[in-house]
């Protein structure tokens, strides 16, 4: 283990969407996390263990938080812990008596993270929601997609993952920094998926208010309007990617297309010519498959890609020159990121079943076997499923 987490011990309560992927982060860098997972019910349905990704390098244990003996051992375990991250709704980490007082309390240089959709206040905060409805608050789904159809949902990529899990994790390193440097005991990291959109966001707030960006749909430099940035399709029903923003890519993209001197490329900042502009192109990109483009690109600077399936990607020679993928029980994993020189990040292992670990771990983290045993006889732990 070298990673620069190694020797932090985290304690992931089970949930779906941003906390996985924040646990995976912080396990890829070192720390030892442990999922816990419920003793009666299922864990989410993703095909089975070996399938869950962003549920990889952890053990996990299964405990009924529910009875007191659960809340109590929990507890404990925060005693040795360094993190526990939670996604619950406001308050029930309270009603559970495992709140962050009663968790500082056992142990003060806990880090305890909090992940929410809504936040822990406002009038939204104890409704459910998941990413779409996050990000649909934040204005972050109004500008993506065409302008004469609804907004597109990218995927669960900007809530879940990009201003929620991927947040909480940047924030949860920094409470361990603050507290090593002296700067401060444990403490809360409140992390909610909206107000993580938000920063996503902020470049396009800073462009509404200079009057540089519409809020009409499809009508700025970044939306699909403009020429130099969006997609087209070729000849076999693919796509290329285009991102020649800079004028010398924009002219580098001309000329490779054999278009450089075209009367409808005369002006690229006359918006009224944007639409003929697009059309010619549809027109060029049209005459060669996906893949002829990529060739006919190839080391040049005018910014265009083939748009590449998820399998795809895997196999791409960029991909395979940087070994983006490891495989791990025949699941194609994406490495570790970002990369240290120093202190490189690594996969810890496929994802485990719930309850999997629950003796080990206990046993290692100092509970006793006698206290397993009549743990485990009250059913307050045992292997989910």
């Amino acid at each position: 283990m070298t990673g620069p987490l190694t020797g932090i011990r985290v304690l992931e309560l089970a949930a779906i969407g941003p906390l996985p992927l924040a646990g995976m982060l912080l396990s890829d860098l070192g720390a030892e996390v442990v999922r816990v997972d419920r003793v009666h019910g299922t864990a989410a349905d993703l095909g089975g263990a070996r399938f869950d990704v962003h549920g990889r390098g952890r053990r996990s244990v299964g405990i009924d938080l529910k009875q007191p003996s659960g809340a109590e051992l929990l507890l404990q375990l925060c005693e040795r812990a360094d993190v526990l991250m939670e996604g619950f709704r406001p308050g029930v980490m309270e009603r559970l008596g495992v709140g962050p007082q009663e968790c500082h309390a056992r142990n003060p240089d806990l880090v305890y993270g909090r992940m929410t959709g809504w936040g822990r206040g406002g009038p939204l905060s104890a409704t459910a929601g998941h990413d779409i409805n996050y990000i649909a608050v934040a204005g972050a789904l109004h500008p993506i997609g065409h302008a004469d159809r609804p907004p597109v949902p990218p995927l669960n990529l900007v809530g879940d993952f990009g201003g929620g899990g991927t947040v909480l994790a940047l924030g949860v390193v920094a409470a361990l920094a603050a507290r090593a440097r002296g700067q401060a005991d444990g403490q809360v990291v409140d992390a909610a998926m909206v107000d993580g959109t938000g920063l996503l966001m902020g470049v396009v707030q800073g462009q509404l208010a200079s009057g540089r960006w519409t809020e009409e749909r499809e009508s700025n430099g970044l939306d699909g309007s403009a020429p130099w940035y969006r997609t087209y399709e070729t000849a076999d029903g693919r796509y290329v990617a285009v991102g020649a923003i800079e004028p010398k890519f924009w002219a580098e993209l001309l000329d490779r297309l054999g278009i450089a001197g075209d009367p409808a490329f005369r002006d690229r900042y006359d918006r009224s010519g944007w639409p003929r502009m697009r059309e010619r192109l549809i027109e060029v990109f049209a005459t060669r498959t996906r893949d002829g483009w990529e060739r006919h690109f190839a080391g040049s600077d005018a910014c265009v890609a083939p748009v590449l399936t998820p399998r795809e990607a895997t196999a791409h020679p960029q991909a395979l020159a940087r070994a983006a993928y490891t495989d791990l029980e025949g699941v194609p994993h994406p490495a570790p990121a970002p990369r240290l020189s120093a202190t490189p990040a690594r996969v810890a292992g496929p994802a485990p079943t719930p309850g999997e670990h629950t003796d080990a771990v206990l046993a290692e983290w100092g509970v006793s076997e006698e206290e397993i045993a009549t743990l485990r006889a009250a059913g307050t732990v045992g292997r989910s499923g």
